[in-house]
């Protein structure tokens, strides 16, 4: 592997901001939170909160844990965002009867009701990838099996 990486990289000065893939990835990044901001405005959403709700919409009742570890998530951050969906009246919170430790997340009626509105989001952003949808389904593999290594690796 080191042979290979030495190969890849020889010639290349590895310290420049145009040659790290960290950049690229936040930089991508930031442009897809742009597009997602214009199209999750008119839904009242931020894209975590888009986040969660696609979660929810697939499988209601889920505690925060459950929801935290689909999104890559810890508690302390997910807990805020779920209250002020709370308020906005997407979903409600309640203690598991089980275990109180647990908050069980069951979206209302209006959460519900917003995936139907939100039914264009992805068509919409695979128009303004500009990708192919080849090229995009690509992608997304590589992207996970990138965050499968570091995950792996992140100690």
């Amino acid at each position: 592997m080191k042979t290979a990486t030495a190969k890849a990289t020889k010639g290349r000065n590895l310290q420049k901001l145009d040659e790290q893939l960290c950049f690229a990835l936040y930089s991508t990044g930031l442009a897809l939170n742009k597009v997602y901001r214009r199209l999750l405005t008119p839904l009242g959403l931020t894209y975590p909160q888009y986040l969660a709700m696609l979660v929810l919409w697939e499988r209601d009742g889920l505690s925060v844990s459950e929801i935290g570890e689909r999104l890559y998530l810890d508690s302390a951050t997910l807990t805020p965002l779920l209250k002020r969906m709370e308020s906005s009246g997407l979903i409600t919170r309640t203690r598991a009867s089980h275990d109180e430790r647990q908050v069980v997340i069951e979206l209302t009626r209006e959460g519900r009701e917003l995936k139907t509105k939100a039914r264009s989001i992805p068509a919409d952003l695979f128009c303004a990838s500009e990708c192919s949808p080849e090229d995009l389904v690509a992608l997304k593999q590589q992207l996970e099996s990138l965050r499968g290594g570091l995950m792996k690796n992140a100690g």
